[in-house]
């Protein structure tokens, strides 16, 4: 069963995170920020894996705090669900249209955390979220999780469909990363014999 899930308390959040990559796309999520929610929705949908996320932030002061650390309990969920790693395809790419929006996102669940990210906005907000703390969700949870993440938007008007896209690409290729290969089940994907 790669299931986990992950208590995180600071001064500044308190949060709950669940996951199940063996899941359905179902999911149960409560950040405050009604933007963000719709955006972690969408990743569990696409990716096939269940995801529980609540989130108490100090929302008063603004949404960093409880967008990072989201970013972080998630990532940390999904580490510790893959475990060693073992049996799983690694790698995972997405080209995700969306209207007017083309977004590529390639990653590899190599235990070696690094974030590119190409992605820009027109707006300095999307609801009641800051667009640049999107680069700060996507950091944390490369991060925590143990992947290196390029995320690219190619082209794109609509501040929406570039963020959804986005969390969309992520989801397809994670969907394809931790899959496991039937063919290499017992084995960790690395000539090293650890990621």
């Amino acid at each position: 069963m790669r299931r986990a899930q992950v208590d995180r308390t600071t001064n500044e959040t308190k949060i709950f995170a669940a996951v199940d990559l063996d899941g359905s796309g179902s999911y149960k999520v409560s950040t405050g920020l009604g933007f963000l929610d719709h955006m972690i929705e969408q990743l569990s949908r696409h990716s096939l894996i269940d995801i529980e996320l609540t989130v108490e932030g100090d929302l008063h002061i603004d949404g960093h705090h409880t967008t990072e650390d989201s970013g972080i309990a998630l990532g940390q969920a999904l580490a510790q669900a893959l475990s060693d790693r073992k049996g799983i395809v690694r790698y995972g790419d997405a080209m995700i249209p969306m209207d007017e929006t083309l977004t590529r996102v390639a990653l590899d669940l190599s235990n070696r955390p690094y974030l590119i990210w190409k992605v820009d906005f027109t707006r300095d907000k999307l609801g009641e979220m800051d667009t640049e703390l999107f680069r700060e969700w996507f950091q944390a949870f490369a991060q925590h999780a143990g992947l290196t993440l390029h995320v690219e938007t190619l082209y794109g008007l609509n501040n929406h469909h570039i963020v959804e896209s986005c969390y969309k690409g992520l989801a397809r290729a994670l969907r394809a990363a931790v899959e496991i290969d039937p063919r290499k089940a017992d084995q960790v994907p690395s000539t090293k014999g650890l990621l």
